[in-house]
């Protein structure tokens, strides 16, 4: 057990110092930043109108100014995400078979499940340094709000992007394992996190127990109980389910990949 825990380790570093050593990388977080703040400082704009507005007209009723603010901006951060996550998750195996360096991987003592563990761990983490500036952010607006907005129910919003990032990256990475193109990789993983994006939808218009299978598969309906502040446990196994499905393939397409060469 040690030793597969030094081989993740391992793999972790080696894959987040090349993301932090990439240009490509770097570009990513520019845009994800500008299109954060950009979109930060309009929806602020808009809720501070929208108060100020309803003083005007003498409107007497409760606005939770904080909270509609919070979930506009992490729906704008869901679908600026759903952009940036495929294109991270690209290269995770797709390079390594353009190198020719995943046949020494597949062969190498390191299991595929640590490879595999170490890559992903590796890319949520980078996912996570993007999160922290905008976090920062949120703190300082949501925090300096009267009432203050709960500590927990922001830390529970941004538990749901990473658990939405890193089950997009999981799958991501196996379908990155299936080709040596970084272009093909990012349009399949694009259109597969579409799929389960909008599935929700389908599933109402099917209706019956198949709708609701459907609708079970979401990813947005999950990320949305989270962002909430709904802490779902079906949600946190359905994120759970989608992060292993997509380690458990990766290392059955190595798996393959290396029984092809031999």
């Amino acid at each position: 057990m040690q030793i597969i825990l030094a081989n993740i380790v391992a793999i972790y570093r080696r894959e987040l110092q090349s993301y932090f050593r990439s240009p490509l990388a770097y570009v990513i977080a520019g845009i994800f930043w500008f299109l954060s703040g950009l979109f930060f400082v309009f929806i602020l704009n808009v809720t501070i109108q929208r108060i100020a507005l309803a003083d005007q007209s003498g409107f007497q009723g409760a606005i939770d100014a904080p909270y509609q603010f919070y979930q506009a901006f992490l729906g704008v951060l869901s679908s600026i995400a759903m952009f940036i996550l495929p294109i991270l998750s690209m290269s995770l195996y797709a390079e390594e078979r353009k190198r020719g360096t995943l046949e020494l991987l597949a062969t190498s003592p390191v299991t595929n499940w640590a490879v595999a563990i170490g890559k992903l761990l590796a890319v949520v983490t980078f996912f996570i340094t993007l999160l922290l500036p905008m976090l920062v952010y949120q703190f300082i607006v949501l925090t300096a709000s009267s009432p203050p907005m709960s500590i927990p129910l922001i830390l529970l919003g941004q538990l749901g992007l990473i658990l939405l990032a890193a089950a997009v990256m999981s799958l991501g990475m196996f379908i990155s394992s299936l080709t040596d193109s970084t272009i093909l990789a990012a349009i399949f993983t694009f259109a597969l996190v579409l799929l389960l994006w909008i599935i929700d939808a389908i599933g109402q218009q099917l209706g019956g127990a198949i709708g609701a299978v459907f609708a079970h598969l979401s990813l947005l309906k999950h990320y949305n109980n989270l962002a909430q502040g709904i802490i779902d446990t079906s949600s946190l196994v359905l994120f759970a389910s989608y992060i292993f499905l997509g380690i458990f393939l990766t290392a059955q397409s190595v798996n393959l990949f290396r029984f092809q060469r031999s």
